[in-house]
């Protein structure tokens, strides 16, 4: 039997710059998110529960974002 396809949800890639310096490329977060009048500040949370997550699978602290921006891809 075929599979049904699932939903696909669309979604923005960025760029983190970390305060030390080090850089994060293609972060994914969804378009959902994103626009109105905060426009891409809400990617900025949900980069920041991604970090949170990585940080209690790796027991290494979380960075502190410094900016995020989107990523220059297509």
């Amino acid at each position: 039997m075929a599979r049904k396809p699932t939903p696909r949800t669309e979604s923005v890639l960025f760029d983190v710059i970390y305060e030390d310096g080090s850089q994060r490329s293609n972060r994914r977060v969804s378009a959902d998110l994103l626009g109105g009048l905060d426009g891409d500040e809400p990617a900025r949370a949900e980069i920041e529960a991604q970090d949170r997550a990585i940080s209690e699978k790796s027991g290494l602290p979380p960075l502190a974002i410094k900016s995020i921006r989107r990523s220059g891809g297509k």
